[in-house]
């Protein structure tokens, strides 16, 4: 994607008449004001590259990437786009209410490049990935945002785009499917897809882009390495007017969560098509409806609370005979970053000898030092092929946990790291 002072400006009327005046006079007379929703815009992306783009609400985001989409046409400055193009911009754009699902994935792939006997190819997975069931066959005007966004999102992955480019669209879905999509962007990623990703989320930049531009009154002001964009972001936003209109907003409900003793079910997250390595392919397999979390007392929970120990278990059935074995887990958030994990043991303290039939237990016992949050546990076999330690099965995503909110505390973000906050008077 190359972008050469590129502008667009709409014409303000204070009223209608005022449109029909300068219909009339054709130009000698202005009456109208400009408001340029972006103006004097460069940048370019290479192929493969993930490219955030961030700024405050009526920053021109959305108007530029509705312009590389192609739905809006620059007023001036040139634009050249090379691939695929596959937009979630407005939630239900290029959707027709009155069309049931079926209908409008035929509809909505058609107009992104794909022949009738290509959709048909593709229809079984988008229908799978949406998780929307016999409601396809429904009108889209009764679906709810959330059952849009996921079928908007699954035929915007399924027609192989060169280029994906997100316009917040994902906010709308619960955190089940949230994770769901950004493991589908980091397997799209990895393939060389080219993704124009907005938020007004500064962690998930931080965490699937490359670079990010930031956009403030429709100009680019700052471009480059995402961390150091982010920060210019974070002055903007935080900027003296900015922070009396926050004032005014309404406080946030932060203790909606029910009694811990409320939870009783337990689950697992279905997201076995995402495991990296296949099930036939080595000694081992994890056994993923093994998979759970229990208090000391051997409770099974799928709701944490703050400060309490637990155990994270699965168990690992043996199919050949394996050497220099050891286990490991490892914690993400909903967008995939990587909080941290563990091996079972250093690699020179590995089992020796794991017998061919034989199904192990694997434990982890763990503080809980999270906050208030959705997170996912992985769960991984480590073996010893051809004298150096090699991967042999992992389930990625294999569970899903939510640590409640608890009202009175302190710690901030994701995780506590235990920090004692003192302040005293100096007079």
């Amino acid at each position: 994607i190359k972008v050469e002072s590129l502008s667009k400006c709409y014409q303000i009327y204070n009223n209608p008449n005022d449109r029909l005046k300068q219909i009339f006079f054709k130009g000698r007379k202005q009456f109208y004001r400009e408001f340029w929703a972006v103006k004097d815009v460069s940048f370019e992306i290479k192929k493969g590259e993930t490219v955030g783009i961030v700024g405050r609400n009526g920053s021109g985001k959305s108007t530029l990437l509705q312009i590389i989409c192609g739905t809006l046409n620059p007023t001036s400055g040139n634009i050249e786009v090379n691939g695929r193009v596959s937009a979630l911009l407005e939630l239900g754009s290029g959707f027709s209410p009155e069309f049931s699902g079926r209908e409008n994935v035929y509809l909505n792939a058609s107009l992104l490049g794909l022949s009738k006997s290509e959709i048909d190819e593709r229809y079984d997975d988008i229908l799978a990935f949406s998780e929307i069931g016999e409601f396809i066959e429904q009108p889209v005007k009764t679906y709810s945002s959330g059952m849009l966004m996921r079928l908007a999102f699954s035929v915007a992955i399924n027609v192989d785009p060169d280029i994906l480019v997100v316009d917040e669209a994902l906010s709308v879905g619960d955190e089940l499917f949230q994770r769901k999509c950004f493991a589908r962007i980091e397997q799209i990623k990895k393939a060389g897809t080219t993704i124009l990703f907005v938020s007004h989320s500064a962690s998930v930049i931080s965490e699937i882009c490359d670079r990010a531009i930031l956009m403030n009154k429709g100009s680019k002001v700052a471009e480059g390495l995402t961390r150091p964009v982010l920060a210019q972001y974070q002055k903007i936003l935080y900027s003296k007017d900015y922070l009396i209109n926050v004032r005014e907003e309404s406080p946030i409900n932060m203790s909606s969560d029910p009694p811990i003793d409320q939870y009783s079910d337990f689950y697992v997250a279905d997201f076995t098509s995402l495991s990296m390595v296949d099930l036939d392919s080595y000694g081992a397999v994890v056994d993923k409806d093994s998979l759970n979390i229990r208090t000391l007392g051997g409770k099974k929970v799928n709701h944490l609370k703050h400060g309490e120990n637990y155990i994270y278990s699965y168990k690992v059935h043996f199919k050949e005979t394996l050497f220099n074995v050891r286990f490991g887990m490892v914690l993400k958030t909903t967008t995939g970053f990587m909080l941290g994990g563990t091996f079972s043991s250093s690699l020179k303290d590995s089992i020796v000898c794991i017998q061919k039939g034989s199904v192990l237990t694997v434990n982890f016992t763990f503080e809980n030092i999270l906050n208030a949050g959705i997170y996912y546990i992985n769960a991984g076999v480590f073996s010893s092929i051809d004298g150096s330690e090699a991967l042999i099965h992992r389930i990625v995503d294999g569970m899903v946990f939510k640590v409640i909110n608890e009202p009175e505390a302190i710690s901030t973000e994701i995780i506590d790291f235990k920090i004692s906050p003192k302040v005293t008077y100096d007079v």
